[in-house]
């Protein structure tokens, strides 16, 4: 089987035949804890994942209980040749720690010295000792949404913005149908009857999907975006004449006006996202009309936005139901799971085949460009700018191992 074959199909080869072919392979021991951020349901690697690694020569430790909020069991670890322990200290033994959060500073003081972490970093919740913690225990950091492919894109981020923004549209549809109070409307259209009005802030990714989703059911749907460049980009995609405008205050109103359902999908690029929809401009929309705030992580960008749980996921201000809930998807924390470990499988692969973790960012430029720590050295400028943290080159300090 040819080397490309293992990422590209998830094809396994027996462990002796492997280690025959692969003259620089290194046997990883990778620790999956299990995930204890609030309202975080996914986990880093799936069963098939684990099956993949362990027939590749790797040892996968599992805590109890880690898949359980994907709905993947202990028994389909175990079945996959995972070893699952009952003690988070035992998985904190492992070489390489694998999590979807970044750890809590609790985690991160059951880390050893000179250990590898693999996770998201989530700069909008971190501070300054948060790092002076993680630098001192001389850990190498990776952000898995800052790893880029042969293309130079961010896959995780483009992955999980898909799902945002099918998942936001699915939302919609449950707020507007009497199950859930809402005012009894489908979400899209029949023959005869004029098609639910959708209004889309931001032709992002997040927007895209969700512009689609409410095509393909038949919606009418009017996007809005300061970048022509990303509003030109969007109709180009799903090559179709869509409404789109930039942020005009009056055209914005008057679909406000009309709009059964309003996606805030908006991104800044940087800092808090700005307030895009006022107050006043939502006291106009009708009465059992919905917002879905996919940017409320970020701040949100409307005026009367507010942090929700999935426990209690919405409010209902000026006759209109509101939904913001952050991780928007860890609501199909399966799917999100599988979407998240189809971009570190083949990281940890990688990095078997390359004799460990300090080859592969000597030789992968993408991943290179999601260390953020590389042994006890901060290697990401922005973070050394924001938390006044001396920093070091990666790219010339990795040549010297």
């Amino acid at each position: 089987m040819k080397k490309d074959n293992v990422y590209g199909t998830f094809g396994i080869l027996p462990k002796e035949e492997m280690l025959e072919v692969k003259q620089n392979f290194k046997s990883l021991r990778i620790g999956v804890p299990k995930e204890i951020s609030f309202q975080e349901e996914r986990i880093s690697l799936t069963p098939d994942s684990v099956s993949l690694l362990t027939h590749n020569g790797h040892k996968v430790i599992i805590e109890t209980g880690a898949g359980n909020g994907a709905y993947f069991t202990d028994k389909e670890y175990i079945d996959a040749g995972g070893v699952i322990v009952f003690s988070k200290e035992e998985v904190y033994e492992s070489d390489i720690i694998v999590k979807i959060e970044p750890p809590t500073k609790s985690e991160l003081r059951l880390m050893k010295k000179g250990q590898n972490l693999i996770s998201a970093i989530q700069l909008q919740t971190r501070d300054k000792s948060y790092f002076d913690l993680l630098l001192k225990k001389d850990i190498t950091s990776i952000a898995i949404e800052h790893i880029e492919d042969a293309d130079g894109k961010l896959p995780l981020l483009r992955i999980l913005s898909e799902i945002a923004g099918n998942t936001s549209m699915l939302i919609a549809s449950e707020y507007l149908s009497n199950a859930n109070s809402g005012k009894g409307l489908m979400l899209g259209g029949v023959t005869g009857i004029s098609p639910t009005e959708i209004v889309i802030i931001g032709a992002g990714t997040v927007g895209q999907y969700a512009c689609k989703t409410a095509l393909g059911l038949g919606c009418r749907v009017k996007v809005f975006d300061d970048s022509l460049a990303r509003l030109r980009r969007l109709r180009d995609l799903l090559n179709q004449n869509i409404s789109t405008s930039i942020f005009q205050p009056k055209f914005l109103r008057k679909s406000l006006m009309r709009a059964d359902v309003v996606i805030g999908a908006y991104r800044s690029g940087y800092g808090k996202t700005p307030c895009i929809v006022s107050e006043d401009m939502i006291e106009q929309m009708k009465d059992g009309s919905v917002i879905i705030d996919v940017s409320i992580d970020q701040g949100g960008c409307f005026g009367t936005s507010k942090v929700t749980t999935h426990n209690d996921p919405i409010f209902i201000e000026h006759g209109v139901i509101h939904y913001g809930v952050p991780n928007i998807t860890s609501r199909v924390s399966r799917t999100s799971s599988l979407a998240v470990c189809s971009i570190i499988s083949p990281v940890l692969l990688k990095i078997g085949e390359e004799g460990g973790i300090n080859n592969l960012i000597k030789n992968d430029q993408g991943l290179r460009n999601g260390v953020y720590s590389f042994n006890g050295m901060m290697t990401n400028k922005t973070l050394s700018q924001m938390f006044n943290l001396p920093y070091k080159n990666l790219d010339l300090i990795i040549t010297a191992y």
